[in-house]
């Protein structure tokens, strides 16, 4: 499978378009970083990506198993330590599952969350390669 958006920044501090030809959003920097806070951060777009992937293997595990879930709250940190020259980002993922379930059933979503592909694709190693483009 293979994804691809574009993205685009003008003179607007920061402020940036991305889009993948069927629906836009905007990405932008903090004020307190020289933005204009007029989108999600690139961290907060990394933690909505990996929210929403749990989100969507749990809805999915859960109608297949036809298990009584009515909604999945998430709420996602990322911090970034370094130390001795190595840097260490840890991701916190709160979930919790709204509906009539044991405790069961609640385990096992929650272990299915953990297989959703934006998680395995960030445990893995991820080669990033730029090319620049000459018109």
């Amino acid at each position: 499978m293979r994804y691809r958006i574009s993205a685009k920044l003008g003179r607007d501090n920061y402020k940036t378009e991305i889009t993948n030809d069927r629906n836009q959003l905007i990405a932008d920097e903090p004020e307190d970083l020289g933005g204009k806070d007029l989108g999600f951060a690139p961290f907060e777009l990394i933690l909505s990506s990996l929210a929403a992937c749990k989100a969507i293997t749990m809805r999915m595990y859960a109608d297949r198993k036809e298990w009584p879930l009515e909604e999945v709250h998430l709420e996602m940190d990322l911090e970034v330590q370094v130390s001795s020259g190595q840097q260490t980002t840890y991701i916190n993922a709160n979930i919790e599952l709204i509906g009539d379930l044991d405790d069961e059933q609640r385990a096992r979503i929650i272990k299915i969350a953990d297989k959703c592909p934006t998680h395995k694709l960030l445990q893995n190693p991820i080669v990033i390669n730029s090319t620049l483009i000459q018109k």
